[in-house]
């Protein structure tokens, strides 16, 4: 089938607002998405004429929330190409997910002087609970530089695995410069267990797991034009063996007594209490919306936003784009001299135009291209061309008044 986008874009109530007297150019979707209809109706739905709590009641609203709620596990495990549902388990999003992993998973097992492997281009959620580690348990934390035009090179990260290592945790898709990482090549070239933040990345590409041959995969709801609060992370049957429990309470549990507790089976041994039933519901109704516009159609019209960006930004020889790596999504973190990234962001907003200003979550990078803060374009499968050319336009009325 073919992508329409004024189509897709008819189905965002959001894009037909202005702001500041001008039409709405949604370009922030890499810190969130926008929302489909389809979804703001099913969770509108969900708490007038569905709502209660799952799992635990024997009445028809329960039974009712259960089922649409446990249906979503097998909506994940389509889009990611997962070979069994009692591998997805939800998440609040991809940093619960990679906390479920550091705690769950890492700590029991990391001593101290065992190593895990970064890249520089990671996001603070696939930093911080690594530092955790470092901080309490003496782990090393190995990390690995980009290439000069912000691609990883996954020959150097596997050069960076040594006989310590126990885990290497690497982006699939950059939320800065929207560098696609060759993941495949990385899990293909090692033994060692391979974490993978797929927040970006599944929002712009088709994605498999099975064909990845990572250990574990995580995305976070609110990108995947679903609600905040929902997520899931994709685990290995082999790598839940190992794991303990991350949260202790309802619904992760077999039976309890004074002296002794047993634990469900995984997934709900790693989800405890009442869960974001409405949340993980919407966001199975936002995959279900992707799934059938196609991955590979959506990933196709924003490749022409992607180039059509990157001609445009080139003209501008005043603008510096950070990493403009060939294979990249349609993110574009930029730097203008005379003008901070906090100016260029509200001189656009004045025009109706968003994009985010600020270290993105990722001040390794910034620090490794030298700058404090960097304004980013991020185009979804909603955003035009015409869009792309307000961009432009707005940075030259950005240069204009700058001097």
């Amino acid at each position: 089938m073919s992508f329409d986008v004024e189509r897709v874009r008819a189905d965002f109530p959001i894009l037909s607002r202005q702001v500041n007297g001008r039409p709405l150019v949604y370009l922030d979707s890499g810190a969130s998405a926008q929302k489909p209809r389809v979804v703001i109706d099913a969770i509108i739905e969900a708490y007038s004429s569905e709502y209660a709590n799952v799992h635990r009641g024997l009445h028809y609203l329960s039974n009712l929330a259960t089922e649409k709620y446990e249906a979503v596990r097998g909506i994940i495990a389509r889009f990611l190409h997962a070979p069994h549902e009692d591998e997805v388990i939800f998440t609040s999003g991809a940093t619960e997910g990679i906390n479920l992993v550091s705690y769950g998973w890492a700590a029991p097992r990391l001593q101290p002087g065992d190593e895990i492997v970064l890249s520089v281009l990671e996001h603070h959620a696939n930093i911080v609970p690594w530092h955790f580690l470092r901080e309490r348990q003496g782990v090393v934390l190995k990390w690995v530089e980009p290439e000069p035009d912000g691609s990883l090179a996954p020959e150097k990260v596997l050069a960076a695995i040594g006989p310590r290592t126990k885990l290497v945790a690497v982006t699939h898709l950059s939320n800065v410069t929207g560098t696609v990482v060759d993941v495949a090549a990385i899990c293909a070239g090692t033994d060692v267990p391979v974490l993978v933040d797929g927040s970006q990345a599944a929002v712009h590409m088709p994605v498999d797991v099975g064909a990845i041959g990572c250990d574990f995969y995580c995305i976070t709801g609110h990108k995947l034009y679903g609600p905040s609060g929902s997520g899931a992370i994709w685990i290995s049957r082999e790598r839940q063996a190992e794991m303990r429990p991350f949260l202790g309470g309802g619904d992760m549990i077999r039976e309890v007594s004074r002296d002794a507790v047993s634990y469900a089976d995984p997934p709900l041994r790693f989800e405890a209490g009442t869960p974001g039933i409405v949340n993980q519901i919407g966001l199975g109704v936002a995959l279900d919306y992707m799934m059938g516009l196609g991955m590979e159609n959506i990933a196709a019209h924003e490749r022409t936003l992607r180039d059509h960006a990157r001609t445009r930004l080139r003209e501008l020889n005043w603008i510096s784009v950070q990493g403009d790596a060939p294979d990249k999504a349609a993110i574009f973190s930029m730097t203008m001299e005379g003008a901070h990234a906090h100016d260029i962001s509200t001189v656009l907003d004045k025009r109706g135009i968003a994009v985010r200003a600020g270290t993105h979550c990722a001040m390794p990078l910034m620090e490794h291209y030298g700058i404090t803060a960097s304004a980013r374009a991020s185009f979804a499968m909603y955003n035009t061309l015409d869009d792309v050319d307000a961009l432009i336009d707005g940075l030259v009325f950005c240069r204009e008044l700058f001097g």
